[in-house]
């Protein structure tokens, strides 16, 4: 099933578009993609799931969030780290006690 997922992408530069377009063309189910540095606005086309482009333009490091023009509420599977950037449910990072 198609569908359009649309992010507010904190990107300053083509570098932050580059780091961008290079994730959503390695991302299985994206027909097509639109970056606007500009409006900050990444739409996304294809057979995708919300969540899992939230998660794979967060990996670039820019502080990614779901578009507020999108009246979607936030699935219960993505929280909000402290800095308020949008984490995956079970991907957060802990550190790891020694033995």
């Amino acid at each position: 099933m198609s569908q359009t997922v649309v992010l507010k992408v904190c990107m300053s530069c083509e570098g932050c578009v580059g780091a961008v377009r290079r994730v959503l063309g390695k991302m299985e189910g994206v027909e097509s993609y639109d970056i606007d540095m500009k409006e900050q606005k990444v739409t996304v086309k294809g057979n995708v799931q919300p969540e899992a482009v939230l998660h794979t333009v967060s990996k670039t490091g820019k502080k990614t969030a779901f578009f507020e023009e999108v009246a979607a509420p936030i699935p219960a599977s993505v929280k909000l780290d402290a800095e308020g950037e949008a984490v995956l449910a079970g991907t957060e990072t802990k550190p790891v006690e020694a033995e």
